[in-house]
């Protein structure tokens, strides 16, 4: 069901497990451990519930709003997501057409598959740009300029990946092993998605780290890569490191990977300009909170200090108003778009965009509710 004429994230999440080779899409759709906090970011949001209200003039609903002070046609963003480009062709150049067409914002992943240039020629407004903290500060520094040199002026540094964690679906698919038995195991996987070797493996060359090619030996190869990953994740990152980055970037800074409050008031200290309540989509610890149960109290450290955004089981314009109603400005989606892009291609990303809208729209004016900054915690039912 559902396959035929796609209406949802679920939807396009059936399409893309049937285009896309196993590995690739557990990888995608994956979390840590048991998934549970995977689970719980869905589940949680799915819990709560709506005050419908009746007879208000709802003639004119409005879902702009602005984001990291860009006007946006509704509140969401694309989170930045690792290796787009694996998942349909030039992924992410693609993903970038979608998200100016919709009019929200594009997050390019540091670990991307099209290179800052690439998205840059696609686009035809500013881009965000994701960071993660690395041992070799000469490589982020040079990546920093490139990305502001494309015109990027908000800077998404990730900060809770000291190491990546436990994902037990890649390393049953062979991801990051090296041998025959690992090599094996892809083959095996691929053979019978003809589509996707067509047109992703064939037709979207080069499949490597675009940002990276140049810095990384062994940026070509995605099983080197992960070793190279492994060895430059920067364990020793404090918040002291927010000052030196700082003193290299010009423009916006959040913060994403926020689940404390005491994290939180540390945040607006060290003058970020906004900060991602996210647990990663629970590919790190799980067993960790929800993003939407920890949203709340965050959102009341933070006050007007600083743009606070959630990140975490978005599924529905539904979502989007709950996660505005518990103290969001905006939202970010990560898998949702993946699947959507792998799924149906850029046509199907447009689509779903564009029923989240529409979903928006209509629980706003369901809820009686006409302009996005009057969605509150009374539209909530405690009851």
């Amino acid at each position: 069901m559902g396959l035929s004429n796609p209406a949802t994230a679920l939807d396009y999440r059936r399409l893309a497990q049937r285009r896309l080779p196993r590995f690739l899409f557990d990888y995608i759709d994956g979390a840590a451990g048991d998934e549970l906090t995977l689970a719980a970011n869905v589940a949680d949001l799915a819990a709560l519930r709506l005050r419908q209200r009746v007879l208000v003039n709802v003639e004119s609903v409005d879902t702009r709003t602005t984001l990291a002070g860009e006007d946006c046609a509704m509140p969401l963003a694309l989170a930045p997501v690792g290796m787009a480009g694996m998942m349909a062709r030039r992924g992410e150049a693609q993903a970038v057409r979608a998200a100016n067409a919709a009019g929200v914002p594009f997050t390019l992943s540091t670990v991307g598959i099209c290179p800052l240039d690439e998205v840059r020629a696609a686009s035809t407004k500013p881009f965000w740009f994701q960071l993660y903290m690395i041992r070799d500060r000469a490589l982020i520094v040079a990546l920093l300029e490139r990305a502001w040199a494309a015109g990027c002026r908000t800077l998404v540094f990730t900060i809770d990946l000291p190491i990546p964690g436990m994902r037990h679906r890649d390393t049953r698919n062979g991801i990051g092993g090296k041998g025959l038995r690992a090599a094996l195991l892809k083959a095996a996987q691929l053979l019978p998605r003809p589509h996707w070797l067509w047109n992703v493996a064939l037709r979207g060359r080069p499949l490597n780290f675009g940002n990276l090619t140049e810095q990384v030996p062994g940026a070509r190869d995605l099983t080197a890569f992960w070793a190279w990953v492994n060895s430059q994740f920067d364990t020793r990152v404090t918040w002291r490191d927010i000052d030196w980055l700082r003193t290299h970037w010009k423009g916006k800074l959040l913060l994403k990977g926020i689940l404390d409050a005491q994290d939180a008031r540390s945040a607006v200290k060290v003058g970020a300009d906004g900060i991602v309540v996210s647990n990663h989509g629970g590919r790190q610890l799980d067993g960790a909170a929800s993003s939407i149960s920890k949203l709340p109290a965050i959102a009341q450290v933070v006050g007007t200090q600083a743009e606070v955004l959630l990140d975490g089981g978005v599924r529905s314009g539904a979502d989007i108003f709950k996660a505005l109603a518990l103290g969001a400005r905006g939202v970010l989606i990560g898998r949702p778009w993946v699947w959507e892009l792998a799924g149906a291609g850029v046509a199907g990303l447009r689509d779903l965009l564009g029923t989240l809208q529409r979903e928006l729209k209509l629980t706003m004016t369901m809820a009686g509710v006409t302009r996005v900054a009057d969605i509150n915690a009374s539209h909530i039912d405690r009851t």
